[in-house]
């Protein structure tokens, strides 16, 4: 029974991850002095954390225990991108629109900081190195997660959590933590970015590496 608990903890991320988007889909920020919802913010928030520690278990368990599987090895990737670009896309969703920021024609309008074109940034980059993994992998050449894909998931899902506490304590009224906010979301894109380089760089080896496939007539 032992080694299928890797495989239901991946199955149970992509169970919370449904749950985070429904309950986080509640959620509509009124401005300052409004009610910002805290119950609806702190339940998406504590559940997307049960999420991500169900990623750090399933794949220590699968390795610890020596029960890597197929299934794993889609499944476990998948749903950790449904789980962290479905809650930037919703981060970056109308609902947390600074009301006020519209009216006045401000630039920046968002109470999470995050923006569209970030998520565009982060799921450009998931498309790309999911795009080469597989087509190096399908001609028999090894191109698992490196070291800074693995530090960049870590830093989403610290941020994502930041952001709806943040938005908890209502960046409006307390500018400062505008700024911590900014920190964590600007450093989550540049580090998304920089993990996707060593991919690049190791794809363009392993292309040299592996013979090409030949076209069958």
């Amino acid at each position: 029974m032992y080694r299928q608990l890797p495989n239901l903890l991946t199955i149970m991320r992509l169970v919370l991850a449904g749950i985070f988007f429904v309950v986080l889909n509640l959620y509509r920020y009124e401005g300052p002095g409004g009610d910002v919802q805290a119950l609806t913010l702190w339940i998406s928030g504590i559940v997307f954390i049960l999420a991500a520690i169900t990623d750090m278990l399933d794949g220590h368990l699968a390795r610890r225990w020596q029960v890597e599987s197929r299934f794993g090895r889609i499944m476990d990737p998948f749903c950790d991108k449904v789980l962290v670009i479905g809650a930037f896309i919703y981060l970056a969703g109308p609902r947390f629109i600074i009301p006020e920021a519209v009216e006045e024609g401000r630039f920046l309008t968002m109470v999470t900081g995050i923006y569209p074109w970030m998520v565009v940034v982060i799921l450009a980059r998931e498309l790309f190195v999911t795009s080469i993994r597989g087509e190096l992998e399908g001609q028999g050449a090894a191109f698992g997660a490196n070291l800074f894909g693995k530090l960049k998931m870590i830093l989403q899902s610290i941020t994502i959590p930041t952001v709806l506490f943040i938005v908890w304590l209502d960046p409006i009224e307390k500018p400062w933590t505008a700024w911590v906010r900014d920190g964590f979301v600007y450093a989550t894109v540049l580090a998304t970015i920089l993990s996707g380089l060593p991919y690049l760089t190791g794809a363009r080896r392993a292309m040299k590496a592996v013979e090409p496939i030949e076209p069958q007539s």
